[in-house]
C-alpha cells in the first residue's frame, strides 16, 4: 500500500496517526517453515537481515503477513547508513553486522493474521486491532520485533512530526475506515516536515551536453574550517541558467572544497558524478531538505533562495547537527 505525498496532516475522526519511519518497508511472510522478508517491490531482503528473519521463524503463529519497517539502531537513534551497509554481497560482512548492530522489524498492519485469516478486506480499525492482538500473543518477548505506536490524537501526530529529521522521517495518516489496499491512495498520505540550512556553493556541474550549468554542488565548514562537499541541488529555472552560468564562470577557481570534495569513491559514482567545476567561496544559497546523515544531503536539495547578506564562513555543520533522542523509547 503506497503512500500520498500532503503537505499537512489532515485532521477529523477519520483519520489515525503512526510515525513515519527511516528505514526499508518490508513485508513479512510466514507459511509454515518459510519465511520472507520482502521489499515494495517484492524483492527478497531475507539474506540482508538475518536476525529478523530468525526472529520470525521462532514465532508461535505459523502462518502470517506483516507490513512493517526494518530500523537499525545505534546509540538510541536510527541510522540509515547503517541500514545501508546491509545491503552487501559478501554474507558474512553481513553476518558481522547483524551482530555489532542487530535490526528490529517494526509493525504497523497486519494482512493475515495468526490462524490464515485474510484482513486486507477489512478496514484499518479493525485491522489494528488484529495487530495489537498478535503482537501480544506473539511478538512480546522478541528482541527484534517491535509495535509502531497508533494515535487517533492530531497533538500526538503534530508532536511526532516536530521530531522528523533528528528521530523521525515524517508522519502517516491513514483513513481509520480505508481496506488495504484501498486502490485510492489518499486514504493513506505522508506528511513530512522539510528544513533548510545556508550553504556555500563551491562548485557546479554543467548540463549533459550543454555549456549551461545543471547543478550547484554545496559545502559546509567543519570546526576545523574545511569546506566539505555535503550535497547539490539542481532545482535551478531554465530562464535563469544563462545569467547564473555567466555568474559562475567569473568565480571559477581552485579547490572550491578544501575538505571532502565530490567525486569520491561511491558504489553509486559514476563516469560523470566526478566532473565539476570548482568555484571560488562567494555564493550563498539557502536550501531545504528532509535528510542530512553520514556528513551530507541525503537526496537532492531544493534551492530556495541566495543568500548574499550571509558570509560563507557562517555556514557550518553546526546548523544541521541532529539532537539525538531514545527513538526506542517511542516503541513498544
Amino acid at each position: 500500500m503506497e503512500a500520498l505525498s500532503v503537505d499537512t496532516i489532515p485532521v477529523g475522526r477519520e483519520w489515525r496517526y503512526e510515525p513515519k519511519w527511516d528505514g526499508f518497508r518490508a513485508i513479512a511472510l510466514r507459511d509454515g517453515g518459510k519465511v520472507e522478508l520482502q521489499s515494495k517491490s517484492g524483492r527478497s531482503m531475507s539474506r540482508y537481515f538475518p536476525e529478523v528473519t530468525e526472529a520470525l521463524a521462532k514465532l508461535k503463529a505459523k502462518k502470517f503477513v506483516l507490513d512493517g519497517e526494518i530500523v537499525v539502531p545505534t546509540d538510541g537513534i536510527f541510522s540509515f547508513d547503517a541500514l545501508l551497509q546491509r545491503i552487501h554481497p559478501a554474507a558474512s560482512r553481513i553476518q558481522k553486522l547483524a551482530g555489532e548492530t542487530p535490526a528490529l522489524l517494526i509493525l504497523f498492519d497486519l494482512l493475515v493474521g495468526g490462524s490464515g485469516e485474510l484482513l486486507t478486506g477489512k478496514p484499518l480499525d479493525e485491522r489494528r486491532r488484529a495487530l495489537e492482538l498478535f503482537y501480544e500473543k506473539y511478538c512480546r518477548a522478541s528482541s527484534a520485533i517491535r509495535l509502531s505506536p497508533s494515535s487517533t490524537r492530531i497533538d500526538e501526530a503534530k508532536t511526532w512530526l516536530r521530531r522528523t529529521g533528528a528521530t523521525l522521517d515524517g508522519v502517516i495518516a491513514k483513513r481509520r475506515d480505508f481496506a488495504y489496499p484501498g486502490g485510492d491512495r489518499s486514504g493513506m498520505q505522508k506528511i513530512k516536515n522539510l528544513r533548510s540550512a545556508d550553504c556555500v556553493v563551491g562548485g557546479f556541474r554543467y548540463n549533459a551536453g550543454s555549456s549551461l550549468v545543471g547543478s550547484l554542488l554545496l559545502g559546509l565548514y567543519d570546526r576545523n574550517g574545511k569546506l566539505n562537499h555535503v550535497g547539490f541541488t539542481s532545482t535551478i529555472k531554465r530562464e535563469e541558467k544563462p545569467a547564473l552560468t555567466k555568474k559562475l564562470k567569473s568565480l571559477i577557481g581552485s579547490p572550491g572544497f578544501t575538505g571532502n570534495a565530490p567525486g569520491g569513491p561511491s558504489r553509486w559514482a559514476t563516469k560523470r558524478s566526478g566532473e565539476w567545476t570548482p568555484l571560488k567561496p562567494r555564493l550563498v544559497v539557502e536550501v531545504c531538505y528532509d535528510h542530512f546523515s553520514g556528513e551530507r544531503f541525503r537526496h537532492g536539495t531544493r534551492l530556495l533562495r541566495w543568500r548574499p547578506d550571509k558570509a560563507p564562513k557562517q555556514c557550518t555543520m553546526n546548523q544541521v547537527r541532529q539532537k539525538k533522542a531514545k527513538l526506542v523509547e517511542l516503541l513498544d
